[in-house]
């Protein structure tokens, strides 16, 4: 009499998709009433960027009216422009009012 030969179920694993959040840039926009100090401080605090960092920052905002200073997710994208929206007038010039401003859109995804 014959034996019957059970074989082992070949265990199929679904890999499941990681959904990824598209990515969206923090835009610093430019004004007349914030110094590079500002700026370069403002970054120091809320991004931890180094001043050297800052200051090309600071510098290609000023000659081109808007630079990008974060890629993040929405979420989080929208905690920073609000930070720098809070982060308070620039206590070097007596005209600045408020606040730099900031936006925030999608960014390309890679």
């Amino acid at each position: 009499m014959s034996e019957t030969l059970t074989l082992p179920q070949k265990h199929v694993e679904h890999e499941e998709k990681v959904k990824r959040q598209p990515p969206y840039n923090v835009i610093l926009l430019n004004d007349d009433d914030h110094t590079y100090d500002y700026v370069e401080n403002m970054l120091l605090a809320l991004f931890g960027y180094p001043k050297e960092k800052g200051h090309l920052m600071a510098k290609e905002v000023d000659t081109t009216g808007r630079v990008i200073v974060l890629t993040t997710t929405r979420e989080h994208a929208e905690l920073k422009r609000d930070q720098i929206h809070a982060f308070g007038p620039d206590p070097h010039l007596t005209r600045c009012k408020g606040s730099m401003s900031a936006m925030i859109e999608p960014a390309p995804e890679a």
